[in-house]
């Protein structure tokens, strides 16, 4: 007898099980929320919303006319806006035509994906990496294949890259600043890829495209600079979620752009597929009052210089005790190596006394863990000394 859930789902539904598990059934499971818990987790929000998030959400709320709360696409305004918000902080002359509203980065990606790929077409995804590209991936019939990093720097492998594209090669992704390791990818790298997206696309007889996963792009320190792949490689879709910046993922607005650098007649033709994909999708469009709300959103974020200082605080701790930590230049992520290199270990060592990291098991990288500086300054206070107990009492095990 055929199972009751469809092939593709038990497939989406195996690559989340790390994740599943963990969010659902681990020691993190059981604490998550409780008082006393230091949790660096997940990228949610530790402190209340921004007061102007929360502003601009109640004065869009007010309905100005029949059809406020009406069905909405990808509406003419906010599109205007952002082409010329995006032009400006990129470099390119981007037209609204160029940009698919999503209710964030998530629909941007799936978006890309549905208007990109066939059954059986393979995208090239970083290890590590976020963990829901090969999820969204399997559940459309699409091959997920990951191409480390280079160890220790996490710079793109562009031989790695060049080695695992194939035939079935349809989409190369490109995580910037990157999660987990708060890696950003310099215009030279950026070059070298677009060279070698170039060579590889005559060598397989098909055109690569390269999928710019950005929604950390303004989540930056040190005043590092930022170059977008779509102002080299002019086959690349950007995807852009609002909910990073604005520590408020619950509430979904992002979008989807074609690099204006694409020539017209692919760009048109990914223009034109933008409203089937997305209905295709479930209506894959953000709902209106974050539309509305758009452009009191852009000029909001996070705050960088508190950020900073807890990065810093807890850089500087962890590398005194002896840990592998990479200084991440963007994200509000740090990646670091387990002490002795078991992960396992580690994460239990730190969940004995109520500190919950994202063990990298759950990334892919066993040996390795992730913390999220969303955390509040009183929780990095509580929860340093335990860093410091559990790298000496590894050591000394």
């Amino acid at each position: 007898m055929s199972a009751v859930v469809s092939d593709r789902v038990l497939a989406a539904t195996a690559s989340m099980a790390a994740v599943q598990d963990f969010y659902f059934n681990s020691r993190y499971a059981e604490r998550r929320g409780q008082p006393g818990v230091c949790d660096f987790t997940f990228g949610n929000p530790q402190e209340v919303p921004l007061p102007g998030l929360v502003r601009a959400l109640q004065a869009h709320a007010v309905p100005q006319n029949n059809s406020w709360f009406a069905y909405k696409t990808s509406e003419d305004e906010p599109r205007a806006f952002l082409a010329d918000a995006l032009s400006r902080e990129l470099g390119l002359a981007f037209e609204p035509e160029d940009i698919a509203l999503t209710p964030g980065a998530f629909g941007a990606i799936a978006l890309a994906f549905r208007m990109l790929l066939s059954p059986g077409d393979a995208v090239l995804i970083p290890l590590p990496g976020w963990f829901c590209y090969g999820s969204m991936l399997a559940a459309e019939g699409m091959e997920a294949v990951q191409v480390p990093l280079v160890p220790g720097s996490f710079d793109l492998d562009l031989d790695a890259i060049d080695a695992a594209i194939g035939p079935n090669t349809r989409i190369v992704v490109v995580n910037t600043p990157h999660n987990p390791t708060g890696r950003i990818y310099p215009r030279a790298q950026l070059e070298a890829l677009a060279e070698l997206l170039e060579r590889a696309s005559a060598r397989i007889g098909r055109r690569l495209f390269l999928l710019s996963d950005e929604p950390y792009r303004r989540i930056r320190f040190d005043g590092m600079p930022f170059v977008s792949p779509a102002a080299v490689y002019p086959w690349t879709l950007i995807d852009y979620s609002y909910g990073k910046v604005l520590l408020a993922p619950g509430q979904r607005i992002g979008y989807l752009a074609l690099s204006p650098l694409m020539p017209r007649e692919d760009r048109q033709a990914l223009r034109d597929a933008f409203f089937g994909a997305q209905v295709s999708l479930g209506w894959s469009f953000p709902n209106a009052l974050m539309q509305y709300a758009l452009p009191d959103l852009e000029s909001l974020s996070l705050d960088m210089a508190a950020l900073t200082g807890r990065r810093d605080r807890m850089v500087g701790a962890l590398r005194q005790w002896g840990y592998e930590v990479l200084q991440p230049e963007g994200t509000f992520y740090l990646f670091a190596r387990a002490p002795g290199g078991d992960g396992s270990r580690f994460f239990n060592a730190l969940a004995d006394r109520d500190v919950f990291v994202m063990p990298g098991s759950v990334l892919q990288t066993p040996e390795y863990f992730r913390v999220c500086l969303t955390a509040t300054d009183a929780m990095v206070e509580r929860a340093l000394p335990v860093f410091g107990d559990v790298a000496a009492g590894l050591a000394a095990a």
